[in-house]
């Protein structure tokens, strides 16, 4: 579990899958405004996902002393 929690913190993580997502929707005939739009959705949501594990992380260390 550790190492999910490691992944889904990781910027290179969600940078690759970021890209991933951009380069496909070109690929697919996707306008590069619209990729770009999709990879700022997916970054934010990124640091989203890095902000409530850290929390969730640090709530349960308090709550175990």
């Amino acid at each position: 579990m550790s190492n999910l929690k490691r992944k889904l913190t990781s910027r290179k993580f969600w940078l690759s899958v970021a890209n991933f997502a951009s380069m496909m929707m070109i690929f697919f005939g996707s306008s590069d405004s619209e990729a770009t739009q999709v990879s700022a959705i997916i970054m934010a949501g990124a640091g989203v996902v890095g902000y409530l594990i850290g929390e969730g992380l640090a709530d349960s260390s308090t709550e175990n002393k």
